[in-house]
């Protein structure tokens, strides 16, 4: 996190505290169920919005067409059933003799044996319907209905038809009103889309003839004694139900009884089905509107917040832009804004580490350069060969000084870019400890002291192989594990030793390197690790930089471990006090996890 800074812009304060604001009223509010049972990603709301409108959409449309068959499918039976009793009435009531068979007994023997030639039984015993009977039977039972019935003789005549009735010998024309509301431009421009949309399959009725209607499958069927039914079109694209049965009077076909629903009446309760559907798809697209609004808004605006913060940091010269904190959130926002607030501090860090890197590196070259330049002027003037002699060993000095305050500051300005370029692989501590301990002895002078290395057993079910074992950069482990005996061997005198022991704490190795010298102040055990700076006797003075501890812990950042350094102290004297006994430098490093693999192609 980083602290505002007095400088940042009022808009951003104000629109900062507007955030918290929105956000204490929004997240901070919620039950803890809701919060656990909302959906944690920004990808799960996105499909839960989307699924449910689709879900709506494709109930209306399942239900709309169930609906529709389901209609149909009862208007058949209906129609069917109120067929059969109409071509039951007619059969009965409306049909005439016109065939009567007279016997002369004097010439019965002429007539047995000519009847079977002379006289058909279907012909000779013909009952035709009497269009006079049937137009009021079927005035009569189709009174208080909109259906249409027409009859048609064996020959495909039309002899009665519901829609005209027949009184005598006057032609009546029935009123039959549109079930169809008025129509204009829009409601022909509406019809036309739903038309489009949800077309109808059917064939379109023929309107019947006055004769000629053998041709009509329905008739066709009807005549030859089978009872059908078809779903059709009128010339209005409505959907009729004909139902085609046919009348008969001992088992002779008398003609086709075919009785149909008034357009337009089918397609009124579908279209009020269809309407109730478009009023709930109309309603879910709203609310999935609002919704995908208001997730918008969670969204975007945040974004755009980010993405503004984003361009004054790029844009900021001499302010520090604070990046929104949304990392109440749950959600890839959150995520993204803790992200860039830690990327932005580690920024801002890094910046501020060159500074101070630079003024460090200004500071500490003048210090030998100032001494140089003063010693070469005054070399002029000296008059003895002691003198002389004297100002040539401080520029020697301060020349090597330079020369080792560079040489550590180039290692240190290309560590980080080394670190990150470098290979990390498993590391024997203990044997790399070993090698650096033995060099160290045999290249010590004899006023050194002397480093002595202890390891400890490995556990139950550890190997001397494998106990020991990081996942690092052995040349700059070894860096660090140098510069601590270093800095011991600089504050022990000669003949003390130095103990460099190694052991395990759990899941991590442990390093220390402890010495016999004067210890540590207190307020400067975590100050030593800063860059340039020492804290050593006179007669060392010019012989470090102060780069090595800074050096150390950046390596040991670099490999996520730890490096801090403590006082050795002893028993505790009478007057309460403790001793101290020299300095203690500990390092930690994560140990090699059993199942590491290395990464293909390695």
């Amino acid at each position: 996190m980083l602290d505002k800074p007095k400088d940042t812009e009022t808009d951003r304060g104000e629109t900062d505290e507007a955030l918290e604001s929105e956000h204490a009223s929004g997240t901070a509010a919620r039950p803890p169920l809701a919060s656990r049972l909302a959906p944690t990603s920004l990808t799960a709301r996105i499909a839960v919005i989307n699924i449910l409108g689709l879900l709506v959409l494709a109930i209306g449309i399942l239900y709309f067409n169930q609906f529709r068959q389901g209609l149909i499918d009862a208007r058949v039976q209906s129609l069917t059933t109120q067929a059969q009793i109409i071509a039951g009435a007619i059969a009965g009531s409306a049909s005439a003799d016109t065939g009567n068979i007279v016997i002369n007994p004097d010439s019965l023997d002429d007539f047995s044996e000519n009847a079977q030639s002379e006289i058909d039984p279907v012909e000779g015993l013909d009952f035709p319907i009497d269009p006079e009977k049937a137009g009021p039977v079927l005035r009569r039972l189709l009174a208080n209905t909109n259906n249409r019935a027409r009859i048609i003789d064996p020959d495909g005549n039309l002899i009665v038809d519901s829609r005209f009735l027949l009184g005598g010998s006057d032609l009546i024309e029935a009123e039959t009103p549109s079930a169809t509301p008025p129509s204009n431009a829009i409601t022909r421009w509406w019809n036309s889309l739903l038309d489009w949309a949800f077309g109808y399959d059917y064939p379109v009725q023929q309107e019947y003839g006055l004769d000629g209607n053998r041709e009509a499958p329905e008739v066709a069927a009807a005549l030859n004694g089978a009872s059908v039914s078809i779903v059709r079109l009128n010339d209005r694209r409505e959907i009729i139900v004909l139902v085609s049965v046919p009348v008969q009077r001992f088992r002779a076909v008398l003609g086709a009884l075919v009785l149909s629903n008034k357009g337009g009446e089918i397609d009124t309760v579908i279209w009020a089905e269809r309407r109730i559907v478009f009023l709930t798809f109309g309603f879910a697209s709203l609310v999935a509107l609002l919704l995908s609004v208001a997730l918008a808004s969670t969204i975007a605006k945040p974004i755009r917040l980010l993405s503004a913060a984003a361009q004054k940091v790029r844009r900021g010269v001499n302010t520090r832009v604070e990046i929104p904190d949304f990392t109440r959130r749950r959600d890839e926002i959150g995520h993204l804004s803790g992200s860039l607030r830690d990327m932005t501090g580690a920024l801002y860090k890094r910046i501020d580490a060159i500074e101070a890197f630079a003024a460090d590196v200004s500071h500490e070259l003048k210090n030998p350069l100032t001494s140089l330049r003063s010693a070469v002027e005054t070399l002029s003037f000296v008059k003895t060969d002691e003198q002389r002699q004297r100002l040539i060993e401080i520029v020697k000095h301060d020349v090597k000084r330079m020369d080792r305050l560079i040489t550590d500051i180039s290692e240190a300005s290309r560590l980080d870019a080394e670190l990150a370029r470098s290979e990390s692989a498993p590391v024997d501590v203990a044997k790399l400890l070993g090698a650096i301990v033995l060099l160290s002895n045999e290249t010590a002078k004899g006023v050194d002291a002397e480093v002595l290395l202890h390891v400890q057993p490995p556990g139950p079910g550890q190997t001397q192989d494998t106990a020991w074992r990081v996942l690092g950069q052995d040349s700059r482990l070894s860096q660090v594990f140098r510069n601590l005996i270093d800095n011991a061997r600089s504050f022990t005198a000669a003949g003390s030793k130095i103990h460099v022991r190694l052991r395990r704490t759990g899941d991590d190795l442990e390093v220390r390197v402890e010495d016999s010298g004067p210890g540590i102040r207190p307020e400067n055990l975590e100050r030593v690790f800063e860059r340039f700076y020492t804290d050593r006797p006179e007669q060392s003075f010019g012989k470090n930089s102060g780069l090595g501890l800074a050096i150390s812990r950046q390596i040991m950042d670099a490999h996520k471990g730890r490096i801090w350094a403590e006082n050795r102290e002893g028993r505790a004297a009478a007057d309460g006090t403790r001793p101290v006994l020299g300095a203690r430098f500990i390092a930690r490093l994560p140990l090699l996890a059993s199942d590491w693999e290395p990464p293909a192609g390695k």
